[in-house]
Protein backbone atom coordinates (compact mmCIF):
# COMPACT_ATOMS: atom_id res chain seq x y z
CA UNK A 1 0.00 0.00 0.00
CA UNK A 2 2.99 2.30 0.94
CA UNK A 3 4.62 1.77 -1.84
CA UNK A 4 1.46 2.43 -4.58
CA UNK A 5 1.20 5.19 -2.80
CA UNK A 6 4.80 6.51 -3.25
CA UNK A 7 4.69 5.55 -6.46
CA UNK A 8 1.42 7.64 -7.03
CA UNK A 9 3.40 11.02 -5.41
CA UNK A 10 6.30 10.41 -8.19
CA UNK A 11 6.29 13.04 -11.01
CA UNK A 12 5.55 11.21 -14.03
CA UNK A 13 8.62 11.37 -16.27
CA UNK A 14 8.64 13.34 -20.09
CA UNK A 15 10.03 11.58 -22.97
CA UNK A 16 11.37 14.00 -24.80
CA UNK A 17 11.37 13.72 -28.52
CA UNK A 18 14.66 14.97 -30.47
CA UNK A 19 14.50 15.91 -33.18
CA UNK A 20 16.76 14.90 -36.19
CA UNK A 21 18.56 17.49 -37.16
CA UNK A 22 19.03 18.62 -41.12
CA UNK A 23 22.60 19.13 -42.45
CA UNK A 24 23.08 22.55 -43.64
CA UNK A 25 23.59 23.52 -47.03
CA UNK A 26 26.70 26.45 -47.87
CA UNK A 27 26.71 26.99 -51.33
CA UNK A 28 30.12 28.84 -51.83
CA UNK A 29 30.51 30.56 -54.70
CA UNK A 30 33.43 31.89 -56.25
CA UNK A 31 34.60 34.98 -57.67
CA UNK A 32 33.59 34.51 -61.48
CA UNK A 33 30.14 33.61 -60.46
CA UNK A 34 29.93 36.88 -58.37
CA UNK A 35 31.00 38.20 -61.07
CA UNK A 36 28.67 36.56 -64.06
CA UNK A 37 25.63 38.10 -61.63
CA UNK A 38 26.94 41.50 -61.73
CA UNK A 39 27.09 41.76 -64.87
CA UNK A 40 24.14 39.65 -66.25
CA UNK A 41 22.30 43.12 -63.76
CA UNK A 42 24.39 45.64 -65.19
CA UNK A 43 22.89 44.35 -68.68
CA UNK A 44 19.86 44.09 -67.70
CA UNK A 45 20.01 47.68 -66.85
CA UNK A 46 21.50 49.46 -69.42
CA UNK A 47 19.28 47.14 -71.87
CA UNK A 48 16.35 48.26 -70.00
CA UNK A 49 17.51 52.09 -70.81
CA UNK A 50 18.10 51.03 -74.25
CA UNK A 51 15.07 49.80 -74.94
CA UNK A 52 13.39 53.10 -72.96
CA UNK A 53 15.22 55.08 -75.66
CA UNK A 54 14.68 53.44 -78.17
CA UNK A 55 10.82 53.42 -77.90
CA UNK A 56 10.73 57.34 -76.29
CA UNK A 57 12.82 58.10 -79.24
CA UNK A 58 10.23 56.21 -81.80
CA UNK A 59 7.58 58.25 -80.13
CA UNK A 60 9.17 61.70 -80.60
CA UNK A 61 9.77 60.70 -84.46
CA UNK A 62 5.94 59.95 -85.23
CA UNK A 63 4.83 62.87 -83.32
CA UNK A 64 7.47 64.95 -85.18
CA UNK A 65 5.81 63.68 -88.27
CA UNK A 66 2.48 64.17 -87.29
CA UNK A 67 2.78 67.86 -86.23
CA UNK A 68 4.67 68.23 -89.83
CA UNK A 69 2.29 66.86 -91.62
CA UNK A 70 -0.53 68.93 -89.48
CA UNK A 71 1.29 72.03 -90.76
CA UNK A 72 1.56 71.11 -93.74
CA UNK A 73 -2.30 70.70 -94.45
CA UNK A 74 -2.21 73.73 -92.03
CA UNK A 75 -0.72 75.79 -95.19
CA UNK A 76 -2.75 74.41 -98.05
CA UNK A 77 -5.86 75.16 -96.17
CA UNK A 78 -4.09 78.89 -95.68
CA UNK A 79 -3.24 79.30 -99.30
CA UNK A 80 -6.90 78.27 -100.11
CA UNK A 81 -8.49 80.74 -97.34
CA UNK A 82 -6.00 83.64 -98.48
CA UNK A 83 -6.91 83.27 -102.33
CA UNK A 84 -10.27 83.59 -101.62
CA UNK A 85 -9.50 86.73 -99.95
CA UNK A 86 -7.07 88.08 -102.31
CA UNK A 87 -9.23 88.06 -104.90
CA UNK A 88 -12.48 89.70 -102.29
CA UNK A 89 -9.73 92.37 -101.11
CA UNK A 90 -8.99 93.41 -104.85
CA UNK A 91 -13.20 93.47 -105.72
CA UNK A 92 -13.14 95.73 -102.28
CA UNK A 93 -10.43 98.04 -103.64
CA UNK A 94 -12.31 98.56 -107.06
CA UNK A 95 -15.75 99.24 -104.92
CA UNK A 96 -13.26 101.93 -103.37
CA UNK A 97 -11.63 103.34 -106.45
CA UNK A 98 -15.37 103.75 -108.03
CA UNK A 99 -16.46 105.30 -104.66
CA UNK A 100 -13.87 108.15 -105.04
CA UNK A 101 -14.87 109.10 -108.66
CA UNK A 102 -18.98 108.55 -108.02
CA UNK A 103 -20.08 110.55 -105.43
CA UNK A 104 -23.51 109.49 -105.56
CA UNK A 105 -22.00 106.13 -104.76
CA UNK A 106 -19.78 107.42 -102.09
CA UNK A 107 -22.56 108.62 -100.21
CA UNK A 108 -23.67 105.09 -100.32
CA UNK A 109 -20.62 104.24 -98.09
CA UNK A 110 -20.73 107.24 -95.54
CA UNK A 111 -24.26 109.21 -95.58
CA UNK A 112 -25.17 111.61 -92.91
CA UNK A 113 -22.77 109.88 -90.52
CA UNK A 114 -24.09 106.65 -91.25
CA UNK A 115 -21.61 104.16 -92.51
CA UNK A 116 -22.57 101.58 -94.89
CA UNK A 117 -19.73 98.84 -95.04
CA UNK A 118 -21.23 96.26 -97.02
CA UNK A 119 -21.77 98.82 -100.03
CA UNK A 120 -17.74 98.26 -100.68
CA UNK A 121 -17.23 95.34 -98.45
CA UNK A 122 -20.09 92.81 -98.53
CA UNK A 123 -18.50 90.32 -96.54
CA UNK A 124 -17.00 92.45 -94.24
CA UNK A 125 -13.68 93.56 -94.03
CA UNK A 126 -11.95 90.17 -94.05
CA UNK A 127 -13.62 87.78 -95.37
CA UNK A 128 -12.15 84.38 -94.33
CA UNK A 129 -10.06 83.46 -91.20
CA UNK A 130 -6.74 82.34 -91.53
CA UNK A 131 -5.63 79.99 -89.13
CA UNK A 132 -2.42 79.30 -87.26
CA UNK A 133 -3.14 76.60 -84.52
CA UNK A 134 -0.47 73.77 -85.81
CA UNK A 135 1.92 76.08 -86.41
CA UNK A 136 1.49 76.85 -82.31
CA UNK A 137 1.82 73.38 -81.59
CA UNK A 138 4.59 73.15 -83.96
CA UNK A 139 6.58 75.90 -82.01
CA UNK A 140 5.55 74.15 -78.68
CA UNK A 141 6.85 71.03 -79.11
CA UNK A 142 10.19 72.47 -80.89
CA UNK A 143 9.63 71.27 -84.35
CA UNK A 144 11.70 74.02 -85.91
CA UNK A 145 14.58 72.68 -84.37
CA UNK A 146 14.39 69.47 -86.38
CA UNK A 147 13.45 71.49 -89.73
CA UNK A 148 16.10 72.86 -92.41
CA UNK A 149 16.74 76.23 -91.12
CA UNK A 150 15.53 77.89 -94.55
CA UNK A 151 11.79 76.42 -93.79
CA UNK A 152 12.32 77.28 -90.32
CA UNK A 153 12.76 81.07 -91.81
CA UNK A 154 10.26 80.76 -94.16
CA UNK A 155 7.31 79.17 -91.93
CA UNK A 156 8.21 82.05 -89.56
CA UNK A 157 7.66 84.75 -91.93
CA UNK A 158 4.35 83.19 -93.47
CA UNK A 159 2.91 83.21 -90.14
CA UNK A 160 4.44 86.66 -89.40
CA UNK A 161 2.83 88.54 -93.02
CA UNK A 162 -0.63 86.05 -92.13
CA UNK A 163 -0.40 88.27 -88.88
CA UNK A 164 -0.46 91.22 -90.61
CA UNK A 165 -3.46 90.38 -92.88
CA UNK A 166 -5.20 90.07 -90.20
CA UNK A 167 -4.38 92.86 -87.92
CA UNK A 168 -6.02 94.74 -90.93
CA UNK A 169 -9.09 94.06 -89.67
CA UNK A 170 -8.19 96.37 -86.37
CA UNK A 171 -6.48 99.22 -88.44
CA UNK A 172 -9.23 99.69 -90.97
CA UNK A 173 -11.74 99.27 -88.69
CA UNK A 174 -9.69 102.53 -86.73
CA UNK A 175 -10.17 104.50 -89.51
CA UNK A 176 -14.04 103.75 -90.15
CA UNK A 177 -15.12 104.21 -86.42
CA UNK A 178 -13.35 107.50 -85.73
CA UNK A 179 -15.82 110.49 -85.67
CA UNK A 180 -13.66 112.65 -88.21
CA UNK A 181 -14.25 109.48 -90.53
CA UNK A 182 -18.09 110.36 -90.44
CA UNK A 183 -17.90 114.03 -91.47
CA UNK A 184 -19.36 114.73 -95.30
CA UNK A 185 -16.21 116.71 -95.67
CA UNK A 186 -13.67 114.47 -94.92
CA UNK A 187 -15.52 111.24 -97.19
CA UNK A 188 -12.72 111.37 -99.91
CA UNK A 189 -10.10 111.10 -97.35
CA UNK A 190 -12.06 108.35 -95.27
CA UNK A 191 -11.89 106.22 -98.75
CA UNK A 192 -8.21 106.82 -99.66
CA UNK A 193 -7.04 105.60 -96.16
CA UNK A 194 -9.52 102.97 -96.36
CA UNK A 195 -7.94 101.30 -99.73
CA UNK A 196 -4.40 102.16 -98.45
CA UNK A 197 -5.42 100.16 -95.54
CA UNK A 198 -6.33 97.43 -97.66
CA UNK A 199 -3.40 97.36 -99.60
CA UNK A 200 -0.14 98.36 -96.74
CA UNK A 201 -2.18 95.77 -94.52
CA UNK A 202 -3.44 92.96 -97.10
CA UNK A 203 -3.23 93.34 -100.72
CA UNK A 204 0.23 93.70 -101.18
CA UNK A 205 1.30 91.61 -98.70
CA UNK A 206 -1.15 88.67 -100.80
CA UNK A 207 0.98 87.30 -104.09
CA UNK A 208 4.84 86.85 -102.19
CA UNK A 209 2.90 85.07 -99.30
CA UNK A 210 0.59 82.93 -101.85
CA UNK A 211 4.05 82.11 -103.38
CA UNK A 212 5.77 81.19 -99.77
CA UNK A 213 2.49 79.08 -99.25
CA UNK A 214 3.25 76.99 -101.98
CA UNK A 215 7.62 76.89 -101.52
CA UNK A 216 7.22 75.79 -97.75
CA UNK A 217 4.01 73.00 -98.88
CA UNK A 218 6.59 71.74 -101.52
CA UNK A 219 9.44 71.54 -99.00
CA UNK A 220 7.30 69.64 -96.21
CA UNK A 221 6.23 67.60 -98.70
CA UNK A 222 10.21 65.87 -97.69
CA UNK A 223 9.51 65.41 -94.32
Amino acid sequence: MEENKQDENKAPVQIKSKKESLPEVITIRNAKEYLGESLLIIFSVVLALLLTELFSKIHENNRTEEIIQQLKQELIDNKKAEEIQYAYHVQVLRKIDSALTHSEFAKQFINNGVLNLKSIAPDGIRRIDLNDIAWQIAKENNILSKLDINISRMLTHIYDQQQHITKSEDEIAKVLLSWESRKPENLQTTLILTSDNYKGWAVDRAPGLLKEYQEAIDKLGHY
